[in-house]
């Protein structure tokens, strides 16, 4: 039951749905990525990731990061394997060529991160973080800190990771006490003396690289109190010299790893600063601003695990339930034997569909956002143009990261349920990926967190104003597509969230935040099975249309209309359930006095 990268879906959606060659034409970058060059760069991709990376992924699980005397082991093969990464020069895929980068597309980056998942989870956090600091510092850093440290981590010599939870706030960042000092030593350099502890920090600590490059949130002296007080900083593991050489060991350490659920292989760190020598990289006290690069980055990223675990225990349980013989069926699939395999189980079914229709649903979602990241990064395309696709990935990253991470959850757990009592037992490598995939529930924000940033402050806050490209996009898609059947279910769903949104927008005149809270998550449930809808009909169209010309696999097209009927039939009716549970409003949640949730015996 080994995972292999479904390269021919990837094309599908890359090459037909999104017609990503006609989209790579149109600015720069794009026009080096061929498309004999792509297939290339995936299939080469794909060897990596299933010959280095994948036979690793148990390893990293059972044996773990060691911490010993502030350092962080790697768990035996990760380094090796990274420093191939390295080697065939992985990491710069989609850097800058000023700093040593390919220059390649970020949405091609995206596809193979999405590889890299599938195979190591644990393993992709170290790159993966890695790109998310590159890219900040390229946004936001002065030209010269830019030049000091983008060429080693666009090489992949240095990695970088993201700062922001302390041991008393989460998500309310606002608390955050982590401040920085003005030192008079330091002033020719333009650095700061940084102090404070973050938790929770992703491959915070390791022997994979030479130098861990620090993205940090911190207070400058006198800064206000809240979020608008909060700056961001470079702060090296070892402090780089002009020359770009490394100096002393900085004042960073690492105080201990957590043991964790799951992503065992990835080191998840308390790291201390202690008078270390930072340098910042945002305007005074706009560091969440700044942060934000990395934080959707991020969560974009998070949308791909929670895509990429669905994917795997799909061909899991798929391989499982073609081979194991349990029961009759209806319709006999081996007569001469005592039982069918369980794939002809409707109940089993069920779950496979659902899986499939989460794994791949998802990754035509994920790849609309790289193609929208190309937009609008890309200073070829209009001023226009990129606040068009800044708008599309306001709304879409939330409900790619919000309902792919939920539904992966569901899908992993199904592939335990596929294998019945096997599932549970770990040698069959299933429940890894349910630990694995319950992570990016939380990371960047919880799913809670991911509903009101899409309820409240992006289409509320807008009065609708932020959603009306996406819903543009539906409506062009419906009219031209008017007398199509896929595009017609469509609609009637596509109606639905719309009045619904204007219903919850009619009962937030008065503000009431109980209101907003109560429907935030199923309300972007809601808006993820909607979204979803839209690429599910997109491809039905598409793979009738190749059909009617004779083009591509017969079997394989015919594959993904039969998978947007089933989409349809099976997974949209939840949204009805979840518009009456937004319309039945807060009260039910509200109306009991907390003393009353539980009574036990004197």
């Amino acid at each position: 039951m080994d995972y292999k990268v479904p390269l021919k879906d990837m094309k599908f959606v890359m090459n037909d749905v999104l017609e990503m060659p006609e989209h790579y034409s149109k600015f720069t970058k794009g026009q080096a990525a061929e498309p004999e060059l792509v297939e290339a760069i995936l299939g080469e991709a794909a060897k990596f990731c299933e010959n280095e990376l994948a036979p690793l992924n148990k390893v990293g699980d059972e044996v773990g990061c060691k911490f010993e005397d502030g350092e962080v082991t790697t768990p035996p093969g990760f380094k090796e394997a990274y420093d191939q990464f390295v080697a065939n020069g992985w990491p710069g895929l989609c850097g800058p060529a000023e700093y040593g980068g390919q220059d390649m597309p970020q949405s091609i980056g995206l596809i193979m991160m999405e590889m890299m998942i599938s195979t190591n989870h644990s393993w992709s956090m170290y790159p993966g973080l890695s790109l998310g600091a590159v890219k900040t510092i390229a946004s936001h850093a002065p030209q010269e800190l830019q030049a000091r440290y983008m060429p080693p981590m666009v090489e992949g010599k240095w990695t970088g990771t993201m700062c922001l939870t302390e041991p008393h706030c989460g998500s309310d960042l606002g608390l955050l006490k982590s401040y920085a000092e003005d030192d008079a030593s330091l002033t020719e350099d333009g650095a700061y003396r940084i102090s404070g502890s973050k938790i929770f920090i992703s491959s915070g600590e390791h022997d994979m690289a030479e130098n861990i490059v620090h993205i940090v949130l911190a207070r400058l002296p006198g800064a206000p109190e809240g979020i608008g007080g909060i700056s961001l900083f470079i702060v090296p593991k070892f402090n780089v010299n002009e020359d770009g050489s490394l100096g002393e060991r900085n004042g960073v350490s690492c105080g201990s790893i957590e043991e964790k659920m799951g992503i065992h292989g990835n080191s998840t760190c308390v790291i201390n600063f202690d008078q270390a020598k930072g340098y910042l990289i945002s305007a005074p006290h706009k560091g969440m601003s700044a942060m934000f690069t990395f934080i959707n980055e991020s969560r974009l990223g998070v949308a791909m695990h929670g895509q990429a675990h669905s994917e795997v225990s799909f061909q899991k349980s798929l391989a499982y339930a073609k081979d194991r013989e349990q029961f009759k069926g209806s319709k006999r699939k081996n007569p001469d034997r005592p039982a069918d395999p369980i794939i002809v189980h409707a109940d089993v079914r069920r779950m496979l569909l659902t899986q499939k229709a989460f794994a791949e649903g998802g990754r035509m979602l994920n790849m609309y956002c790289g193609k929208m990241v190309d937009i609008e990064t890309s200073a070829d395309f209009s001023d226009e143009e990129r606040h068009w696709a800044d708008a599309m990935l306001a709304i879409l990253t939330p409900i790619a990261k919000g309902f792919c991470s939920e539904t992966s959850l569901e899908a992993t757990n199904y592939g335990i349920q596929v294998l019945g009592g096997h599932g549970f037992i770990k040698e069959w490598g299933m429940e890894q990926e349910v630990r694995d995939a319950r992570i990016s529930q939380l990371y960047e924000g919880t799913t809670g967190i991911q509903g009101l940033d899409l309820l409240g402050r992006k289409i509320l806050k807008t009065r609708m104003e932020a959603i009306k490209p996406l819903w543009e996009m539906f409506d062009e898609f419906i009219a031209e597509n008017r007398w199509n059947s896929h595009a017609k279910r469509f609609k009637a769903y596509y109606k639905s969230w719309k009045s619904l949104t204007r219903s919850i927008g009619m009962k937030m005149m008065r503000k009431d935040f109980d209101e907003l809270n109560a429907a935030a998550v199923e309300y972007l449930m809601f808006s993820g099975y909607v979204t979803l809808a839209y690429f599910w009909a997109k491809a039905a169209i598409v793979a009738e249309d190749l059909i009617e010309k004779g083009e591509g696999d017969k079997d394989f097209l015919e594959a993904k209309i039969d998978m947007a009927y089933f989409y349809y039939h099976r997974i949209m009716p939840r949204t009805e359930a979840l518009a009456a549970s937004i319309q039945n409003g807060a009260r039910s949640l509200m109306e009991m006095d907390e003393d009353h949730f539980v009574f036990l015996d004197a």
